[in-house]
């Protein structure tokens, strides 16, 4: 069995991100992995009940998704309000979604303060990055699921290139 890739929605160009707009991918090899009906379709935000547009959030004092999962840090939005609770609820979704379908990579947008991997935002709402993972790249990691950011398409492309098929 071939191995199914969580793919965040805005990659795909749902338009589902904060300010309503998509993040589309063309890479060609995103592109295969939705003929070849590999890709499950995530937002974590959406899951947990956000709408959209919402206000920006950031993970506050320069922490990480682990930190939110550890109750050590907070999700806050740019108004103030405290989210961490919906931005974990979303995580708990998203991992469920990845563990049902069987998925052992997921592709997420960076710089989120749910599905970035590589990168996100300080807590200043001043657009500096700091490297860490978001909540949902965090949580899924924790499971054993490799998470890639939209940049490093290439490097899950070749990370796939070496899967060994299930043997049953």
């Amino acid at each position: 069995m071939t191995a199914k890739i969580l793919v965040s929605a805005c990659l795909l160009g749902k338009p589902v991100r904060y300010n309503g707009s998509d993040k589309k991918s063309g890479h060609p090899a995103l592109e295969q992995w939705i003929r070849e009906e590999r890709v499950i379709s995530v937002c974590p935000e959406l899951t947990a009940g956000f709408s959209i547009p919402r206000p920006p959030a950031e993970i506050a004092n320069g922490l990480t998704g682990n930190d939110v999962l550890s109750e050590n840090a907070r999700v806050v939005e740019i108004t103030g309000r405290d989210v961490t609770e919906l931005y974990v609820e979303g995580a708990r979704a998203t991992l469920a979604v990845a563990l049902q379908n069987g998925c052992k990579y997921a592709l997420l947008t960076d710089g989120s303060p749910s599905c970035g991997s590589v990168f996100i935002y300080d807590g200043a709402f001043a657009g500096n990055k700091h490297n860490a993972a978001g909540v949902t790249s965090a949580l899924l990691r924790q499971h054993g699921i490799e998470v890639f950011s939209e940049a490093q398409i290439s490097v899950l492309q070749e990370r796939l290139s070496v899967e060994q098929p299930d043997v049953k």
